[in-house]
């Protein structure tokens, strides 16, 4: 019999591209996008598609049952600065969805889960620099103790109960399929589109906030590949850490402006600094690369120019 993936959250900034590559992987049938609003036409089109609230455990049975599924890739989040707006919700959606998802793997319903965790599980006092897999995690946004939370409980299931569950922490994520998510490193998405619309971009960050990034092909693939690991390569059932490039916005805008010379960037510093603050300024991935071969392939410029030519085109501009 054949997998059939379940992706929840599939109107996301990761889910737009996720569904897309699984379904070039296994089928279009086989992988069944969900999301409490629609997709892109893209995914609309393609195959098939299921109105989901994950917070509805009944709802989310009915589906697996559907579909028979048996692979589920949980996106539902409310991301971290959208989080410290309505922190009741955050943490009822980030907790009870992974809780619902747990416990279909716990009855043996469905057989594995990929589940993402986030920088935003370190805090104020981890090591800032090339933070190590095994840290002080002390966060403090909502965002990051619901991830911390969910890390300990996918650890705790696959210890207690067997859960095939694998996770990693993505970094600040940039890609041009989609929206922005509600992120504290969003900035580095908006600055593209404003760029390329309007020449000029007003950063809520500081000039010098680094922090660790990674393109969505990157953050796609590391997905992807884990979820293929044979499961004794999975030596870390919390979540792992991944890298791609680190940066802070003075960083990308000079490169912005080598495509666009009459580019410019201020800065008006909001709430977003200070969570900004407390998360690393790059990863130390070595142990992914050891267990399951993880490496990045996009550096900044890289980066930079593909999202540049991707923008443009959508925005139907020269090249």
């Amino acid at each position: 019999m054949h997998d059939t993936i379940l992706v929840i959250g599939s109107s996301g900034q990761i889910g737009t591209e996720l569904v897309v590559e699984l379904r070039k992987l296994y089928g279009n049938s086989n992988v069944v996008a969900s999301d409490i609003i629609s997709s892109s036409n893209e995914i609309m089109g393609s195959g098939p598609f299921e109105k989901l609230d994950v917070t509805n455990s009944s709802r989310l049975l009915d589906i697996v049952k559907k579909h028979q599924i048996s692979h589920v890739y949980l996106l539902a989040a409310i991301l971290s600065a959208n989080a410290e707006k309505n922190t009741d919700l955050a943490w009822k959606l980030n907790m009870d969805s992974l809780f619902n998802v747990l416990n279909l793997a716990k009855e043996k319903i469905i057989k594995k889960i990929f589940w993402p965790s986030s920088i935003a599980v370190f805090g104020p006092s981890t090591v800032k620099e090339l933070t190590p897999q095994f840290s002080i995690t002390e966060p403090n946004t909502v965002y990051g103790i619901s991830k911390l939370a969910g890390e300990r409980w996918c650890e705790y299931y696959y210890n207690k109960f067997n859960v095939d569950i694998v996770s990693i922490r993505y970094p600040g994520l940039i890609g041009w399929k989609a929206n922005p998510g509600g992120g504290t490193t969003d900035y580095a998405i908006h600055i593209f589109h404003e760029a390329i619309k309007h020449n000029k971009y007003t950063c809520f960050l500081s000039e010098k906030t680094t922090l660790p990034m990674m393109y969505m092909p990157d953050a796609i693939r590391a997905t992807i590949n884990i979820m293929q690991a044979e499961s004794k390569k999975i030596k870390v059932r919390s979540s792992y850490n991944i890298a791609g490039c680190s940066f802070n916005p003075m960083e990308i805008a000079t490169l912005i402006k080598s495509n666009l010379p009459n580019f410019t960037i201020d800065y008006n510093i909001d709430f977003r600094q200070t969570i900004a603050d407390s998360w690393p300024q790059s990863i130390d991935d070595s142990i992914a690369k050891k267990d399951w071969d993880w490496n990045a392939e996009y550096n900044l410029k890289k980066i930079t120019d593909d999202m540049m030519i991707n923008l443009k085109n959508k925005y139907n501009l020269p090249i």
